[in-house]
């Protein structure tokens, strides 16, 4: 079957390019695509989900980076139809939802279908399953995506409730803003005890830098990176990238079953909404340098799948004429999102699942077939 599929995949790359000069694709190119194609399971999942991240914001940041993107080195790229159960523009949380558990929902729902149904979630799967599991977000922990893969509420803004729901999935390391929800509740639950009593080392911000915090051996690990929402990168927010080294590191020697954590670059989206293209191609940049550090812990662990997608596109953003390589000339159709479909990539074992054109809730399966796990 390999050899059938390696052959297959060697003929449609020869006959979609150029022989010579700056084609896209060439017979060396070809050959490094097949070899990092890998057909097995996956021990460990890594899902990063650029969130408002389409294929224009994706072309911009990598112009912005003199015609580089550590997306380029993705053997694999489908693209997903982002659609919500009641809305052709989806929001987050419906998006979000469908990638934790695999159903379309209404807008605004999180990890329960369009009646109103719990779903599991990917990561309550693995933890039940005996991984090790984490959830890093430039936004708050509460936001709509990381929510959605441990929450199960009808409405996305009620946020103390999804911080309550927290405490049902005991995710091994959590990094994010919102430290407000769990501290200065309208209830006066102080659910910083409680994660502490539920063998978690709590930190936040006015605690140190996540630089230079170790994660705990024999526990898990939360950090509050602000008390509502963070700050944009170009104010001064620095954490994404080393909380993924250091997530990554602890996590893959966490389990012997292995791991799943998702990695949310939120505020593509926020520079999406607010029509700022600085905005978004510096969030863009700093998600990149993620994308390419899970890649090489993908490429140095062997049996890690990395999966690069966004919920949906913000903003209609456009390349115009008169654009050059790092002086782009942008517009916006909207200050909200948009239905276009949205570029899936993926690395390692089981990647190859991920090519061609299917529903957003498809991904939730591939991950789940990806792992080996049955119904």
């Amino acid at each position: 079957m390999k050899s059938v599929l390696a052959l297959l995949l060697s003929m449609s790359l020869a006959a979609c390019g150029p022989k010579t000069g700056q084609g896209l694709v060439n017979a060396q190119q070809s050959s490094d695509i097949r070899s990092d194609l890998n057909f097995g399971n996956a021990k460990n999942v890594i899902f990063l989900i650029g969130d408002g991240m389409g294929l224009t914001q994706i072309t911009a940041g990598m112009y912005n980076n003199n015609n580089k993107t550590a997306l380029e080195h993705f053997p694999i790229v489908g693209l997903h139809k982002c659609h919500s159960f009641n809305n052709l523009v989806t929001d987050s949380a419906a998006g979000a939802t469908a990638f934790a558990s695999g159903v379309k929902t209404v807008n605004g729902a999180i990890g329960v279908d369009h009646t109103g149904a719990r779903k599991e979630t990917l990561l309550e799967e693995a933890e039940r399953k005996g991984l090790s599991t984490g959830l890093i977000a430039t936004s708050t922990i509460v936001h709509a995506t990381p929510a959605a893969f441990v929450s199960h509420v009808p409405n996305r803004r009620l946020y103390e409730e999804i911080a309550l729901d927290m405490m049902d999935t005991e995710v091994d390391v959590i990094i994010g803003g919102g430290k407000a929800f769990f501290t200065r509740r309208e209830d006066e639950k102080d659910l910083y005890s409680d994660l502490r009593s539920r063998n978690y080392q709590v930190k936040d911000y006015l605690d140190d830098d996540l630089k230079n915090i170790d994660f705990p051996e024999n526990s898990n690990f939360a950090y509050f990176t602000a008390d509502k929402d963070p700050l944009p990168r170009a104010q001064g927010r620095e954490y994404l990238i080393p909380a993924t080294k250091k997530t990554l590191e602890f996590l893959g020697n966490r389990s012997p079953k292995g791991f799943f954590v998702m990695i949310e670059g939120s505020q593509i989206d926020w520079g999406g909404h607010a029509n700022n293209a600085e905005y978004v191609l510096d969030e863009f940049d700093e998600f990149d340098k993620v994308i390419k550090m899970c890649m090489d812990f993908a490429k140095s662990n062997g049996e890690t799948l990395v999966v690069v997608t966004a919920d949906h596109e913000t903003g209609g953003l456009a390349i115009n004429p008169e654009s050059t390589m790092r002086n782009l000339k942008t517009a916006f159709t909207t200050g909200g999102h948009t239905a276009t479909l949205i570029p899936v990539f993926a690395y390692g074992p089981g990647a190859e699942r991920f090519s061609g054109i299917y529903d957003n809730t498809e991904i939730y399966k591939k991950f789940r077939q990806a792992y080996g796990w049955k119904k």
